[in-house]
């Protein structure tokens, strides 16, 4: 199975959330492929849709490494047991993490403008992604509902990796994954048309 584009798994998506969304829904998207998908639900559902910026955190010496992610409401994720075994000191990881706080807080003025984020208070936070590899991202999410004081978090992702889906099914209240392959390999592979999204992209659907 391969999604058309994010729009496409977007309107697929939605269709297994209908009878598990009750109540009143806020749907958050993760940027930045994230939002496009989150953006069709939000229609289909009816609900309101905002954005959850988050930031993967990178290994020092290799970036595109993941050792786990930071987002607004000052969360901060880490793989201890990965940084550990890497031999990254906590000194290091918190050297990366204020690099990445720092463009972290530049997507929020850039992705929100002066919009302040969507009150959650006594309502199910809805997280949208455009798939699940490790994690991490998704994780910082999901803690940004729950401190935003969100009754229900629920994690939706048109594919991810089996084991971090059920990892994530600790965290989250409920995790909405049409499709699980045990060996994910890049999230791109699902998809036909998975073109990056833009900052300017993210900011019409958020505006739209």
């Amino acid at each position: 199975m391969r999604y058309r584009d994010r729009v496409e798994a977007g309107r697929v998506l939605a269709e297994h959330l209908r009878s598990v969304a009750e109540g009143p829904v806020v749907v958050l998207g993760l940027p930045r492929g994230g939002v496009p998908v989150a953006a069709e639900i939000a229609t289909a559902l009816g609900a309101p849709l905002d954005i959850a910026v988050v930031r993967k955190r990178g290994a020092p010496f290799q970036p595109e490494l993941g050792i786990g992610a930071i987002g607004e409401e000052n969360v901060m994720v880490v793989n201890r047991d990965l940084a550990a075994a890497l031999g990254i000191s906590s000194e290091e990881i918190d050297h990366v993490a204020r690099i990445e706080a720092a463009e972290l807080a530049r997507r929020v003025v850039s992705f929100r403008r002066d919009r302040p984020p969507l009150s959650l208070i006594g309502k199910t936070a809805l997280i949208v992604d455009d798939g699940l590899a490790t994690g991490y991202t998704a994780r910082a999410a999901i803690e940004i509902g729950r401190r935003r004081g969100a009754v229900r978090v629920i994690l939706a992702v048109p594919v991810g990796a089996q084991p971090t889906v059920t990892e994530l099914e600790q965290v989250a209240d409920r995790v909405i994954c049409p499709y699980q392959p045990r060996y994910l390999g890049a999230v791109g592979q699902w998809y036909e048309d998975f073109a990056q999204t833009s900052d300017q992209e993210v900011t019409a659907l958020l505006e739209s």
